[in-house]
């Protein structure tokens, strides 16, 4: 347990603060759609160039660096016995990890989204609150509750993100260049003395639910030993910028099209690059996919549908979010309802094994 325990009915709702609306500090509230939208797209980024409107300019500014965020918790703040960890991405760029071991042979890695870490994200601190609703994400009671049901966890800063190395300059792929890290996670789990014992299934949200959708497919050998798969929010990157125009009432083809000039102009890569959909393919193993319906930031239901019908797996399942319209609260939403999730990996990490634990990807 954590050194100050929660009132009983909030173990889970631990947002660092003692008098708050927790319903409200997790994103269970649904924002007003245009207000919080607006003050979402004002806090994306610092100044803009002149030659193209806010909303395009500032979602550029985000998508070619992303956000590095702070730490904040640890396990041991949550009662958990944990080791301090770092392994290098597939491309070199140095990763800070924490592995939380628990007594069972069946391994979870974790990836967190974008602006996030492995921790989640301060968004109840006065720099961050601008960004997302302006409430925590906090990853750990999520921890707390898959290493209780039997899970060790191995979990991780992509590049950066947290305490993690940079790498391409500091540019962020939205999953493109990330997806490397999820290879790198994955060689060092089955590499490691311990780890590379265990059965070993992923759970990934927003951009490293992307980077695995992309990393499975680019180099399926590396994921021939997964034995399942739970993805949260991932999303394409054109949704954004669509959905922003229509909530300040500009017309959302046009401002897809500036965006990706900007795009192209600050990192390389085309808005049209960042969409998961095009590499369903390589998603084979059994996959919860969970979304945020309503989400005010992009066309939810839609882009969600699109990329669960993209995934190949025979076995699947989509599991629609309703409380909120709020994006981030998608991401407290399994340390509030773990259950699901848990019942998920329980039920295809048991049994026979259906993979080959001990296979290495092709020279």
């Amino acid at each position: 347990m954590s050194d100050n325990p929660l009132p009983q009915d909030r173990t889970a709702t631990d947002v660092g603060a003692n008098d708050v609306d927790y319903k409200k500090a997790l994103g269970a509230d649904d924002g007003g759609l245009i207000d919080t939208a607006v003050e979402a797209i004002k806090g994306m980024a610092g100044k803009v160039a002149d030659k193209l409107d806010p909303l395009t300019e500032q979602y550029a500014g985000l998508f070619k660096t992303g956000l590095r965020t702070p730490v904040m918790r640890k396990p041991s703040d949550y009662g958990m016995e944990f080791e301090e960890t770092w392994f290098p991405s597939m491309d070199g760029v140095p990763l800070e990890a924490w592995f939380i071991p628990a007594a069972s042979d069946k391994l979870l890695i974790i990836n967190h989204p974008m602006t996030c870490n492995r921790y989640g994200f301060p968004g109840h601190l006065p720099e961050y609150k601008q960004y997302f609703g302006g409430f925590e994400v906090n990853f750990l009671p999520e921890l707390k509750a898959l290493h209780d049901a039997g899970f060790n966890i191995l979990t991780y800063d992509l590049r950066n993100c947290g305490r993690s190395g940079e790498g391409n300059g500091g540019i962020s792929g939205l999953g493109l260049l990330e997806c490397r890290d999820v290879v790198g996670s994955v060689r060092h789990a089955r590499q490691h003395p311990v780890m590379g014992k265990m059965r070993v299934s992923l759970f990934s949200r927003c951009m490293g639910g992307n980077s695995t959708i992309i990393a499975m497919t680019k180099w399926p050998d590396e994921f021939r030993h997964i034995e399942a798969l739970a993805l949260l929010n991932v999303v394409s990157g054109p949704t954004f910028i669509e959905r922003g125009a229509e909530n300040l009432g500009l017309d959302p083809k046009k401002a897809a099209e500036r965006l990706d000039e900007r795009c192209r102009e600050t990192s390389g890569f085309s808005l049209f690059d960042f969409r998961p959909q095009d590499y369903g393919s390589g998603v084979t193993v059994p996959t919860l996919m969970a979304q945020l319906r309503r989400d005010f930031l992009i066309h939810g239901e839609k882009d969600g549908q699109e990329i669960f019908d993209a995934l190949a797996a025979d076995t699947k399942e989509l599991l629609w979010i309703d409380q909120s319209n709020q994006r981030f609260y998608a991401y407290n939403h399994f340390g509030q309802h773990p259950e699901r999730l848990i019942e998920w990996f329980d039920r295809h990490m048991s049994g026979p094994r259906t993979r080959d634990q001990f296979s290495r990807p092709a020279a």
